[in-house]
């Protein structure tokens, strides 16, 4: 087979995301857990009005969140979904969130996505 002939299936399957999950994949193996009672009091509170259904107090609560930064198990669009965890004297939304997985799993960030801790209930 020519080389022009590998070049071409190999881009195909990286298109097509064959063989680059599990390099994606690799940041989500430093992935601690926390027990859900050792969260912030807040952040506590945003879980379960996320396992109530809310209301929630943000407007872009339960937005899709894109996993772009791929800290998280990679996903199809639309698995992940995120919620604000209020930050005491921020006058913005803050840099902590909750991330919430369709199959009920929950993650837990104090840094804008920079990094992640599972929720253990």
């Amino acid at each position: 087979m020519s080389k022009s002939w590998l070049l071409l299936i190999a881009a195909v399957l990286f298109h097509l995301g064959v063989g680059v999950a599990s390099a994606r994949d690799h940041k989500t193996a430093n992935i601690t857990a926390v027990e859900a009672a050792d969260l912030p009091r807040e952040a506590s509170a945003t879980l379960a009005l996320i396992k109530k259904g809310g209301p929630f107090p943000y407007p872009r609560d339960g937005v899709v969140f894109g996993n772009y930064e791929r800290r998280l198990p990679t996903r199809k669009r639309g698995y992940y979904r995120e919620y604000t965890v209020p930050s005491p004297g921020a006058r913005v939304r803050g840099a902590r969130r909750i991330v919430a997985g369709a199959k009920g799993e929950y993650f837990y960030t104090g840094d804008h996505y920079k990094t992640f801790r599972r929720i253990r209930q």
